[in-house]
C-alpha cells in the first residue's frame, strides 16, 4: 500500500484482513521506522532467554503473535538491509530463527505492507532490494490523498464517529454530521489526510452536545471558512489582463500559504504545482514567507 502519511493505509490493510478468510486470526502491526535495527529485529522475530542482556525470558515476535492472520508493516521502506534480508527469507520459506536460538520457528501470515515512499526509486539508490520488493509487490495498492478522493470523507467520517462513539459517552449519542459540516468537510483540503479527519471528528464529539455534529463543534479555522480555500477577492474591473491573471495568481498562492502555514511543500500541493515551481513564483511575487519549507 503505498500513500501520503496519514492517508489512511492502516486502515485500508485492517479492511483486507477484516474482510478475508482470515478475519478471526489475528491483526498484528508494527511500524518499521519506531524502533532501532536491534529493537525491531526481536520485536519482529522475538528472542531467546539470554540472548542479550535483559533477555530474562524467551518471548515471541509479532510474526508468532501473527500466525494464522495479517501482519501488517508500516514503514517497509525504512527497514535496514539486514532486517530486509530476514523478511525476504520468511516470505520465501516461511520460517525463521528467534533472536539467539537456532530452531526454526513456522509461520502462516499474510504479510501487507505500507510506505509513504517510492519503492522502485529507493531500489535505484540501491536502499531497497529488488528481490524483497518483487516479493512483497504481489498486489500494488495506490492510496491517494484524501482530497482527491472525497466521496470517502463521509464514510471516513460516519466510521470515526462509530469508533469514538464508545469514548466520548454523552446523554444525546452521536449519529452523524450535519449537511453543512458535510459540504465544510468536502471543500476542506486536508493536509493531514485521514489522521486529520479523525482528530477533527474526536475534537468535535467531544464538544458536540447534540445528535449530530455541527459547524460549531469544529475547530475555528472551519468556522473562519478557510475551506473556500481559494476565494479571490478584490479584482478591478478595468484591469488588464496581465495583471489581472497575476494578480489572481499572486493572491492563490498567497491564501495557500496561509492555509498551510506557509509549509512550502503543503502549499505546493493544494496549487497542484511543483515545490520548485512555487518557489520560483514566491520570488517572482516578492512574498514574504519566512523559511519553512
Amino acid at each position: 500500500i503505498e500513500g501520503e502519511s496519514g492517508t489512511g493505509k492502516e486502515l485500508v490493510a485492517k479492511s483486507i484482513h477484516f474482510n478475508s478468510p482470515r478475519r478471526d486470526k489475528p491483526f498484528v502491526a508494527v511500524n518499521c521506522s519506531a524502533l532501532a535495527e536491534n529493537l525491531l529485529e526481536s520485536e519482529l522475530f522475538g528472542h531467546e532467554k539470554g540472548a542479550f542482556t535483559g533477555a530474562v525470558a524467551m518471548k515471541k515476535g509479532r510474526f508468532e503473535m501473527a500466525d494464522g492472520g495479517t501482519l501488517f508493516l508500516d514503514e517497509i521502506g525504512e527497514l535496514s538491509p539486514g532486517l530486509q534480508v530476514k523478511l525476504l527469507r520468511v516470505l520465501q520459506e516461511k520460517v525463521f530463527e528467534r533472536v539467539g536460538g537456532v530452531k526454526p520457528v513456522s509461520v502462516n501470515i499474510r504479510i501487507i505492507a505500507a510506505t509513504n515512499k517510492n519503492l522502485k526509486n529507493e531500489m535505484v539508490k540501491q536502499k531497497f532490494r529488488e528481490d524483497l520488493f518483487y516479493r512483497l509487490n504481489v498486489v500494488h495498492i495506490v492510496l491517494p490523498p484524501l482530497q482527491q478522493r472525497k466521496e470517502d470523507i463521509h464514510l471516513l467520517a460516519e466510521h470515526f464517529i462509530a469508533k469514538y462513539a464508545h469514548e466520548h459517552k454523552s446523554d444525546t449519542p452521536i449519529d452523524g454530521i450535519t449537511k453543512e459540516v458535510q459540504r465544510l468537510f468536502y471543500d476542506y483540503a486536508w493536509p493531514g489526510n485521514v489522521r486529520e479527519l479523525e482528530n477533527v471528528i474526536e475534537r468535535a464529539m467531544v464538544m458536540c452536545t447534540t445528535a449530530k455534529i455541527s459547524e460549531a463543534d469544529l475547530p475555528k479555522k472551519f468556522k473562519a471558512n478557510v475551506y473556500n480555500t481559494l476565494y479571490i477577492g478584490g479584482i478591478s474591473a478595468d484591469a488588464h489582463l496581465d495583471e489581472t491573471l497575476d494578480l489572481i495568481e499572486k493572491k492563490m498562492i498567497s491564501r495557500a500559504l496561509k492555509l498551510t502555514g506557509n509549509v512550502q511543500s503543503e502549499a505546493a500541493k493544494l496549487l497542484g504545482i511543483g515545490k520548485s515551481g512555487l518557489n520560483w513564483k514566491i520570488k517572482k511575487f516578492k512574498l514574504d514567507i519566512g523559511s519553512k519549507i
